[in-house]
């Protein structure tokens, strides 16, 4: 009988059950304790519990004796649960606790007297307005540290003095207007200030940041590029900002830079990014740009310069950027393009040319492409030579064009195509449309779109799939078969007579 209840028990804790678990909470093991739905912190946790995570509450306050029983507490985590406040000294007495987050409440200010063994503290989503010095004291260990989405409007050196330690610090989505240095934070190695309103960053900000990797000023209203960034940064984020200008001769130390992020400013023109010797990612999307940096950094694999202006593109644009994987050039008002303008780019396996003005598919483009987008252009035929040496192409989006017919041999040349887009393009459903059919089918390639516009009454039917187009086809190849047949047996003098009325019925047949 003991050993039947000892395996009951057994039993029940390995499906999440235990018997001494609040009510609307599940344990597991007893050391996971997830509760949904409460008015207040339940007790009757057990002593033993490592992490207590509370969502979706209703606890507007809480205070020291919800925890006194929960000395060995590692994570706490309290969710969107309508908590307003925090009585003093809650946490002090938690010495195992490293996390406690409590997002998407109502708090007014950062808890008093945090434990010093806490690594981790997430305020996401609350009501915080001013940072007192007090409130970091003594977290020697804290790592990460995140005030999102709150009220602050000012961020001081004093704020974090004690954070020796601190790795990670995001402070987006405030209402930061003003910041001060030099911020004490040896070891802070990210960093985001997202979403507030800055106009102004001193340069002794980061004299102190001599770790720092990661840098993120987006959606702010700078309207220069810090300068005295510190050496060691790998990415800088200043998307959405109001920059005019690019001083490549500030950031010139910046050895270590990989990622930039210029997107969405009001940039006329870049010139000098190739002091950036190190930089792989270029980010240039909508600004006001009419042409193509010059000297580009030779490292660089991936350049974003969509949505600007841009109308031609020249060899002399691409001649030294051998490492270029993906080349987003789509919505400018691109209408020439260079023969072999990126011939030298011999990785480039990404190309998006969407929404241009090409008449074409451009020539010689290099044999390393996986994917080609040029939908929303005005090109009105695919020649064989434009394709011939796209043996890697996987993906073609041809979308939206003036494309009535397919060159067959131009798909032959495609052998590991899978995917095509062909709608939006006034197809002149013929039978030898057909025959492409049958080749892109025997090729595996999956074909979205592809609708009739001619003849009248074909008008919106799918040629890759309507029966009543194949049998049509079908039935004309026969008549072709039998006329065949009949010229074969047709007198010397009666057969170049035949022969145009073949011509004419047959080869250069369109269906009606």
């Amino acid at each position: 009988m003991h050993l039947l209840y000892a395996f009951l028990v057994l039993l029940s804790v390995s499906d999440g059950f235990y018997p001494t678990c609040p009510g609307r909470c599940s344990c597991d093991s007893v050391q996971s304790v997830q509760c949904y739905r409460l008015t207040e912190v339940p007790s009757g946790i057990p002593s033993t519990t490592k992490k207590l995570y509370i969502s979706h509450s209703k606890i507007q306050h809480l205070q020291l004796s919800n925890f006194t029983q929960m000395l060995a507490l590692e994570d706490f985590i309290l969710l969107a649960s309508g908590t307003e406040s925090v009585e003093n000294d809650t946490f002090k007495s938690l010495s195992t606790l490293k996390t406690l987050e409590l997002w998407k409440n109502k708090l007014r200010r950062v808890p008093s007297a945090l434990p010093t063994s806490l690594e981790v503290l997430k305020l996401n989503d609350n009501l915080i307005y001013v940072l007192h010095r007090s409130d970091f004291e003594g977290l020697k260990k804290l790592k990460t540290l995140e005030l999102k989405n709150n009220l602050l409007s000012s961020l001081s050196p004093g704020m974090l003095s004690f954070l020796a330690s601190l790795q990670s610090l995001m402070l987006d989505g405030n209402n930061i207007e003003s910041v001060a240095g030099p911020l004490a934070l040896p070891q802070l190695k990210f960093m985001s200030m997202e979403n507030n309103k800055l106009h102004l960053i001193p340069a002794s900000f980061f004299t102190s940041l001599q770790s720092l990797q990661f840098l993120s000023f987006s959606g702010n209203f700078l309207t220069r590029i810090p300068i005295n960034l510190p050496k060691s940064l790998l990415s800088l984020k200043m998307e959405r900002n109001q920059l005019k200008v690019v001083r490549f001769r500030d950031m010139k130390h910046l050895e270590n830079l990989s990622h930039l992020y210029l997107s969405e400013n009001s940039l006329t023109s870049i010139d000098g990014a190739q002091l950036l010797a190190n930089l792989t990612t270029l980010e240039l999307s909508q600004n006001q740009l009419q042409m193509l940096p010059l000297r580009l950094p030779v490292r660089l694999q991936k350049l974003d310069i969509s949505n600007n202006l841009i109308q031609r593109v020249t060899v002399q644009d691409f001649q030294d950027l051998r490492d270029l994987k993906h080349l987003f050039l789509d919505n400018n008002t691109v209408s020439l393009f260079e023969a072999g303008a990126l011939q030298k780019c011999s990785q480039l396996s990404n190309l998006a040319l969407e929404q241009n003005l090409l008449l074409s598919i451009p020539l010689r483009l290099p044999r390393t492409l996986a994917r080609l987008d040029l939908k929303g252009n005005a090109i009105r035929d695919i020649a064989e030579r434009e394709l011939k040496d796209l043996k890697q192409l996987q993906v073609l989006n041809l979308r939206n064009n003036k494309i009535s017919a397919l060159d067959l041999k131009a798909l032959e040349g495609l052998p590991r195509l899978r995917l095509l887009y062909l709608d939006g393009n006034p197809w002149n459903c013929t039978c030898s449309l057909l025959r492409a059919r049958e080749v892109l089918k025997a090729k595996g390639t999956d074909v979205r779109g592809g609708q009739c516009a001619a003849p009248a009454e074909r008008q919106g039917e799918s040629w890759m799939s309507s029966k009543k187009i194949m049998r049509q086809c079908e039935h004309h190849l026969r008549l072709t078969e039998k006329s065949k047949e009949t010229k074969k047996k047709t007198k010397p003098e009666e057969h170049s007579s035949m022969r145009a009325n073949i011509d004419d019925d047959y080869y250069d047949y369109e269906i009606d």
